[in-house]
């Protein structure tokens, strides 16, 4: 039976009281959202006594995610808040004696770098600052704190002439001038004038003081050594180099303020930390390249110079995030085939013994893989620990492995739900025979005998990936009785760089194969309605809708979300432009044929499905003229379609707040309901 989910979610009338006694059993529902709560960014303390970790919980009244900060035992003991107030805490970091936590502050539009003594239950304001800081790192002798803060420069302005504007006149504001190609970033718009700085404050309080001069490009990475004078960090995507994204380099800074380049290979080195006794610099690497998709490598290399070494050569995944594991070893985060692995292996090189395959949980839209995790120097961990079932918990563990998880988050949300089952499921490409996973949602009460809805949901990237992991827009979709297939075909990371290629200069190209194949194999299975076949994606996944839709017939209805449909004004449009030469084997005014060849909008003509088009109104990434583009077009050919824009929305929607996710996956279930030619038999 298909539960009516209307695209009009009522949020207004529900009271705290019901999220506090949620109905028991039953499928997941709208209101279930605002009840989420989960953990990210846990930091361990170097003695391995503690982890804080930031406690995120989305909020019904102000339609926002709450940031706390909280701090609980290595052994699930002493649970409790040390950034309570309201506002937004973030990026707890650990003195070296394990005695403090400073952390990001923020409250009505105010912003500080505060400490916390989580034994005393008090916490200082270390340092009221014009810009929320990042990248918080104590010095190894506890007497300095260190972050980055955008620094603020002057607007350009061009005298043209104007008058005297007079006392108490009310005038249009300046016209925004621009003169560099990063002029634009989704989820900030117009990029205020300035550039990232590295400070240092003072661990007892004081004035920040700022060490460095930059003028362009980012910096991040942020870590001192181990003598406590110096600071390594990475610097890249300057405009002097084009706002190359894949080239960066490692510099260091003194207190002193003296600035020294330590890396200068063909490419991006990124995340430096230096080894507890000072000798070794570990960070990770994406060589220089013109393939669309290059994996992070992890290197290691003497402080004081030579040749770097790459570690876990031969294991052909993404590195996701290391630690020194306090000896001379390192814990290590890859991707692997849909999810996360944390494992160790050595700096002096060896293999990749892995110890759990369980991190994520820290995004509630899509299945993406996500999480973190971070070491101490007696060789503990503590991690997002999640499950298809779950939102992340703070879960902990040793060189041997995982030890468990001390945190519950979810648990009296989801935990009382009747969830969709997740079955893993593989095929075999049409294309060339290559196998392709996914991951089958099975509606509450599932019957193998039965006849059922399917929809297909695609990722975005298209150099990401989906896993086994919890999803609030998947858990809706099969609460209304579909069967929801979402997959990871070519292009996708985690199974190697030739599998992420395979889609290099040929965008979309044989993963629409894939993923009618994967289709093909699902109906096979013999409890899939051929009649009822629904669509959608987001970003990529918009993309790869598009192009489905314009070559094959068999969907019901479709819901094509965030696209790019021509791929020549998306070129020249969003905030990606810098990096379009690894799209493209040229620009587009030297193949002006390649980009309407690998454009969707080439094929609309061919479209029939009923199709709803949707778009975050602030969506910067590709922008809402690339929906207007594909609606337009299949509004004068006649196609049954509609239009809607979720205002206040960057790219990210389902990100941006709980009653944003809830109309994107209501919008996309009223469509696919409306086109249902098997609902009304259902009723």
């Amino acid at each position: 039976m298909i539960v009516r989910f209307t695209a009009a979610v009522v949020v207004a009338a529900a009271s705290a009281n019901a999220l506090a006694q949620p109905v028991e059993g039953g499928p997941l529902q709208a209101i279930d959202v605002f009840a989420f709560d989960y953990a990210t960014d846990p930091q361990i303390s170097p003695d391995g006594e503690r982890i804080a970790y930031q406690r995120r919980t989305n909020d019904i009244m102000t339609d926002s995610t709450r940031s706390g900060l909280w701090v609980i035992d290595y052994d699930g003991e002493g649970h409790r808040p040390i950034a309570a107030e309201d506002g937004s805490a973030s990026g707890p970091a650990w003195s070296p004696d394990s005695s403090r936590v400073a952390y990001a502050f923020s409250k009505d539009g105010e912003s500080s770098l505060r400490v916390a003594w989580p034994g005393e239950a008090r916490s200082a304001v270390i340092a009221s600052l014009p810009a929320g800081p990042s990248q918080i790192a104590w010095s190894p002798d506890g007497e300095w704190i260190a972050f980055i803060m955008f620094e603020a420069g002057e607007e350009p302005q061009v005298d043209i002439g104007l008058p005297d504007q007079p006392e108490g006149a009310d005038w249009a504001p300046p016209a925004m001038i621009d003169e560099d190609l990063r002029y634009h970033a989704d989820g900030i718009g117009e990029i205020p004038a300035g550039s990232q700085q590295v400070y240092v404050v003072s661990s007892d309080g004081g004035t920040p003081r700022r060490l460095t001069s930059i003028t362009s490009g980012g910096i991040s990475g942020l870590s001192w050594g181990a003598d406590s004078v110096t600071l390594y960090f990475s610097h890249g995507a300057l405009a002097e180099t084009g706002w190359d994204f894949r080239e960066a380099d490692i510099v260091s800074v003194t207190l002193g303020g003296e600035i020294a380049q330590v890396t200068d290979y063909p490419g991006g080195e990124y995340n430096p930390q230096v080894s507890p006794d000072g000798q070794t610099l570990a960070f990770t690497h994406g060589p220089r390249s013109e393939l669309s998709n290059m994996d992070a490598q992890l290197m290691v290399r003497a402080l004081s110079g030579g040749e770097p070494r790459q570690l876990l050569a031969d294991l052909d995944r993404p590195v996701a995030g290391f630690a020194w594991d306090g000896n001379r070893d390192l814990f290590v985060q890859i991707e692997d085939a849909g999810h996360m692995v944390l494992g160790r292996t050595s700096a002096r090189g060896g293999d990749f013994d892995r110890l759990t395959d369980a991190i994520g949980g820290t995004t509630t839209g899509r299945p993406y893989t996500s999480g973190s995790f971070s070491a101490s120097d007696n060789g503990r961990w503590a991690a997002t620990l999640a499950s298809p079932y779950k939102l992340a918990d703070v879960g902990v563990g040793t060189r041997r492995g995982v030890r468990g998880e001390i945190t519950a988050l979810s648990a009296d949300t989801l935990g009382r739900r009747e969830l969709a089952q997740i079955e893993r499921f593989t095929w075999e490409s049409s294309a060339d025979g290559l196998e392709i996973e996914g991951w089958i949602a099975y509606p509450p009460g599932f019957d193998p005998d039965g006849s059922y809805p399917m929809i297909l949901e695609i990722h975005g990237g298209p150099h990401t990936a989906y896993g086994p992991q919890f999803s609030a827009e998947v858990q809706l979709m099969a609460s209304a009785g579909y069967v929801v297939f979402y997959t990871n075909p070519r292009g996708s990371t985690s199974y190697g760089m030739e599998f992420a290629n395979l889609i290099d200069d040929d965008y979309p190209g044989q993963d629409v194969d894939d993923l009618l194949s994967g289709i093909d194999a699902l109906v096979a299975r013999g409890f899939i309605d051929e009649d009822r076949l629904f669509v959608t994606g987001g970003s990529g996944g918009g993309v790869l809708t598009a192009e489905l839709i314009g070559n094959d017939e068999r969907f019901a209805a479709a819901a094509v979300g965030k696209p790019v449909i021509n791929w020549t004004s998306f070129f020249l449009h969003a905030d990606l432009a810098p990096i379009m030469n690894y799209w493209f084997e040229r620009p587009v005014w030297e193949d002006p044929q390649e980009y309407w060849r690998r454009s969707p909008l080439a094929d609309v003509a061919n479209v029939t499905t009923p199709t709803l088009v949707f778009v975050g109104s602030e969506d910067r990434r590709t922008p809402v003229s690339e929906s207007e583009q594909y609606f337009q077009a299949l509004q004068l050919l006649g196609v049954e379609s509609r239009f809607v824009r979720i205002q206040g929305a960057p790219h990210g929607i389902a990100s941006a707040s709980p009653v944003r996710l809830l109309q994107k996956v209501g919008h996309i279930l009223a469509w696919f309901e409306e086109h249902d030619p098997g609902a009304e038999a259902e009723e």
